[in-house]
């Protein structure tokens, strides 16, 4: 390296990632786009061996685009804690996960900022990107930095800015999507604001991390609350013989104040099923309520079970016992692998319970664990689908073999309106669509 190449190395910005899963491995990888060094910590080696081979772990991030990354030289993944020091921001993309009680783990977050402190060296930025309740940057980490003696806008600074990686969006990649951000002191929002605008399209600024963080958990629990009642209005269509998904396609003609929402087997993902329920935990502590999260969460909940009965139902003479249901798709949302809090997950495991054989395809999860069970994403073929009693679409990837699923499976539920403009009857129903009508008419 000459003289001239060394001066520009040294030169270089560099940020620390703590966290290389679904959201610190994409912002990462923008780092290192935008010219960053990126020192990318995360403490399971797996994925660290994947990252230096030039692989990705995370199915909507090509190999091309970690090898790229890998290549520059300017971003280096390690298991080290220490390499924090070389940093000037540390942004914090840790698992904010629910308890099996419902109730906020931040085990993750504890964790990592404990082990975080002891590298830190005097003026470093720590963001904080976790979906979590209003106050987790002012009650949690705050505190945890003051154990050490450091002073927020004095000795580091602090700030807080919500993730927004939407998996499988095209239309909107991360660094067009707008960057709310803040601050615990107006010198760390100034640090956050100028670091994130080096990268992001639009950074948006508030007033407190406390509005910040609450603006994450609305968004997501704007999705809950819409989402869970069109389901129960799917639920409401199908015992008055209406069609929800032409009764949406009628409403969405108002150009002002109707968005359209859709029905499904139930909502998934990190974000979505999980945030509500860190803001209701919050505001039971100040012995407050929220009606909306506790009745929309109880109608999420509820659909892999009615999509159960309807299948118990249809199948009828046959009962469960020893039927073979097929899940077609296991992953929460279309053409993406990940599978968190997926609905399909209840509905294998409650078909089981029912004492049915369930099997699933899905081509981007080979394999999931369902009740301590490992099972296999098996191959679509017509003695396959000819073998099925019933066959759920729970997930419309776009390469699903419509027309194989269709003119084989005795008996197709579609939970997402794929055979849409196909007439219903005894071998097909749509979720929402007044079936029970369709049956009558074609015996």
């Amino acid at each position: 390296m000459n003289i001239q190449q060394e001066r520009k190395e040294n030169d270089m910005r560099t940020v620390a990632i703590l966290g290389l899963g679904y959201v610190g491995l994409p912002l990462a990888l923008l780092f290192v786009k935008s010219g960053f060094r990126v020192l990318g910590i995360d403490p399971d080696t797996d994925k660290i061996d994947k990252l230096y081979k030039g692989s990705s772990y995370i199915h909507e991030i090509e190999d091309a685009t970690v090898k790229e990354a890998m290549n520059s030289h300017r971003f280096l993944p390690t298991a080290q804690y220490s390499a924090i020091e070389a940093a000037e921001a540390v942004i914090v993309c840790v698992p904010t996960p629910l308890t099996p009680y419902g109730t906020p783990d931040l085990s993750y977050l504890t964790g990592a900022i404990s082990m975080l402190v002891p590298e830190m060296k005097a003026g470093q930025l720590v963001i904080l990107e976790s979906s979590t309740y209003p106050g987790t940057t002012r009650e949690v980490l705050l505190p945890i930095m003051s154990r050490r003696g450091l002073r927020v806008g004095i000795d580091y600074y602090a700030a807080y800015s919500p993730e927004r990686v939407d998996p499988g969006n095209k239309q909107f990649p991360l660094e067009k999507i707008p960057k709310i951000v803040s601050g615990a002191t107006a010198q760390c929002l100034e640090k956050i604001s100028e670091l994130y605008g080096s990268v992001f399209s639009r950074v948006h600024p508030v007033s407190s991390t406390d509005t910040a963080e609450m603006a994450k958990i609305l968004e997501n629990t704007y999705r809950l609350v819409n989402i869970s009642f069109i389901n129960e209005m799917a639920m409401l269509c199908d015992r008055l013989d209406l069609d929800i998904w032409e009764v949406i396609e009628a409403a969405g003609t108002k150009p002002f104040g109707f968005q359209k929402f859709f029905p499904g087997p139930g909502i998934g993902g990190h974000c979505i099923p999980v945030d509500p329920s860190y803001l209701l935990w919050k505001v039971k502590q100040h012995e407050l309520n929220s009606e909306f999260i506790q009745l929309s969460n109880a109608v999420n909940h509820r659909m892999p079970h009615y999509i159960v009965q309807q299948l118990k139902q249809a199948l009828s003479p046959k009962s469960y016992s020893n039927a073979n249901i097929m899940i077609y798709g296991v992953s929460y949302k279309k053409d993406i692998a990940d599978y968190r809090e997926s609905a399909a997950i209840d509905l294998i495991a409650l078909l089981r319970l029912e004492g049915a054989n369930v099997y699933y395809h899905d081509p981007f999860v080979p394999e999931l664990s369902v009740s301590s069970t490992t099972l296999h994403s098996i191959e679509l073929t017509e003695e396959c689908v000819h073998a099925m009693d019933a066959v759920v679409i729970a997930t419309d990837h776009s390469s699903i073999p419509l027309e194989l699923l269709t003119k084989h499976a005795a008996l197709l539920y579609d939970t997402r309106n794929v055979t849409k403009g196909m007439a219903a009857g005894k071998g097909l129903i749509r979720l929402g669509a007044g079936w029970r009508r369709h049956v009558a008419d074609s015996t």
